[in-house]
């Protein structure tokens, strides 16, 4: 599998989330025994070490509390507020991570599906917070294959008069090919994913991967 060093081109944009428990559960999602209902499990789990590095960058300010000892300062987020937006189906299986680790984040969705024969995303449903672009927005889908849903999801929040700087699209998987399609699209939106793979097969899905998140996640075939 590839690292970022490895990718064609330079891609500051991208951070590789290769912690070793990361690396532990990955090995269990993708494995085809795996049941559905711990997959879903690791998906929310993954998901969660994604937002933690998604949100690094947030500021901090000074707050005085008092503990059960004693007066102190500590420190608060700074006015930040976030929107989580999955990209329907799949994506919804990381919601929750980001939801335990951000509870005030508010939730819009995106629809895309792939048409099967074109590979090229199709847009049934875009619903976003009012107030979206005052706030750092997550995209959330466990695989970035072709780049093409996520770069349309991209273009829908963008029309919404967000920041690219103020978009963070939070992955499990990638695969080059998407990475460079996101990239290329807009140099501005940073990427983070659990594992960068080899390449996509002729259907347009990532080897090794782990298959159709959304059927492991939901059951379905």
């Amino acid at each position: 599998m590839n690292d970022i060093s490895t990718l064609n081109g330079d891609y500051p944009q991208v951070t590789l989330i290769d912690h070793p428990m990361v690396q532990h559960k990955l090995s269990i999602l993708r494995n085809k025994d795996t049941s559905s209902k711990q997959f879903k499990e690791l998906v929310k789990e993954l998901a969660m070490f994604a937002g933690y590095e998604a949100t690094r960058h947030f500021k901090l300010e000074p707050v005085e509390i008092e503990t059960p000892l004693c007066k102190m300062t500590s420190q608060t987020l700074k006015g930040r507020k976030v929107a989580v937006v999955p990209i329907l189906r799949a994506g919804l299986g990381m919601v929750e991570g980001i939801l335990e680790l951000i509870p005030a984040a508010r939730v819009g969705h995106i629809g895309i599906y792939r048409d099967p024969q074109t590979h090229l995303p199709v847009e049934y449903y875009c619903k976003l917070p009012e107030d979206i672009n005052t706030r750092e927005v997550l995209i959330v889908d466990p695989m970035l294959a072709t780049g093409g849903s996520a770069t349309a999801a991209i273009d829908f929040i963008k029309a919404r008069n967000v920041p690219s700087e103020q978009i963070r699209l939070l992955v499990i998987i990638a695969a080059p090919e998407g990475i460079k399609k996101v990239v290329e699209a807009d140099p501005d939106v940073k990427i983070f994913t659990c594992a960068i793979d080899d390449y996509l097969n002729d259907h347009a899905y990532i080897v090794p991967g782990l298959g159709d998140a959304g059927d492991r996640i939901f059951g379905t075939k």
